[in-house]
């Protein structure tokens, strides 16, 4: 990869670490749906006057944008609403990969390598011990699994987009945008359904700065510039290159969550969390350690 596209890289990564920071003060002021429903009424306009609309089948357009986009966020705004810290949540989110894999076994019949039961069974551990640490630093058990909603939303979206993709080469910018005009309707629905009329006029109303510029991040940077440089750098280098970079977003959200909102963890809560991470990186890694070490035995000369 080149110094260029690793500048990129951490950017994205330092932008979707950090996103859960600007989760949590556009929260403030803002209730969760109506968070949403702005931030992807963003996404959308202006843009899709401009953008043209991705070949792909509605669908398919229809299903991206409610699980990637409505689904994920709906659950993750709403976790962090009722009790999930940012940095907590910046990890559980990437139990996403759990998920991507039971699905695509469920949905595709791919079968799971060796090594995955084990390194996903440290992952789920992880999890579980995070799971019992309710009622610690404002963590609510509701908002833990909010969360790990969100992880399956978004790992449902996975396979989605995995079907995208067969139909064949798709400009990412066209599929962030259009995606981003499905979102607003359920999340408009919803707000109005859950948090009522009333609430919507008043947010809107006594919105303050800080709200807006959280929505314009969620929507210019999280979304339209994070998406489309990553899909830019999978489509440019090998996914194995690229996807072990997504470790680095729940260090990075746990490191601002300490840095910018002072949120203390338990050690109980830590050693969740070394064991989500220690699960997510056996399972990236491992199959290229045996890689190696084969590689390794076939080149030393026979006795």
């Amino acid at each position: 990869m080149s110094p260029k596209d690793w500048g990129f890289a951490l950017l994205i990564v330092f932008a979707w670490g950090f996103n859960f920071v600007i989760i949590h003060w556009g929260l403030d002021g803002v209730p969760p749906l109506l968070l949403g429903a702005l931030r992807f009424t963003l996404v959308a306009f202006p843009a899709i006057l401009f953008v043209p609309r991705p070949r792909i089948a509605w669908r398919w357009l229809l299903a991206y944008g409610l699980t990637i986009s409505f689904g994920q966020f709906a659950f993750l705004f709403t976790a962090m609403k009722i009790g999930m810290p940012a940095g907590i949540a910046s990890l559980v989110l990437q139990s996403q990969v759990l998920f991507t894999l039971l699905f695509a076994a469920l949905l595709l019949r791919e079968h799971w390598l060796p090594h995955q039961p084990f390194t996903l069974g440290i992952a789920a551990l992880g999890l579980f011990v995070l799971a019992t640490q309710q009622g610690q630093n404002g963590m609510t058990l509701a908002g833990f699994l909010l969360t790990v909603a969100a992880a399956a939303s978004w790992g449902m979206g996975n396979i989605i987009n995995r079907y995208i993709t067969r139909e064949g080469s798709l400009n990412l910018l066209s599929l962030v945008v259009w995606s981003g005009l499905i979102p607003p309707v359920p999340f408009f629905i919803a707000s109005y359904w859950l948090e009522g009329p009333a609430l919507i006029v008043e947010s809107l109303q006594q919105i303050q700065l800080h709200s807006v510029l959280a929505v314009v991040y969620l929507a210019l940077v999280a979304t339209l510039y994070g998406y489309v440089a990553w899909g830019r750098l999978l489509q440019r280098y090998p996914v194995a290159q690229v996807a072990p970079l997504t470790l680095l977003v729940p260090l990075v959200g746990l490191m601002c969550a300490r840095l910018f909102l002072d949120e203390q963890l338990t050690r109980w809560q830590w050693l969740g969390i070394l064991l989500v991470l220690l699960g997510l990186v056996l399972n990236i890694f491992w199959p290229r350690y045996l890689r190696l070490r084969r590689q390794s035995a076939q080149q030393q000369p026979k006795a």
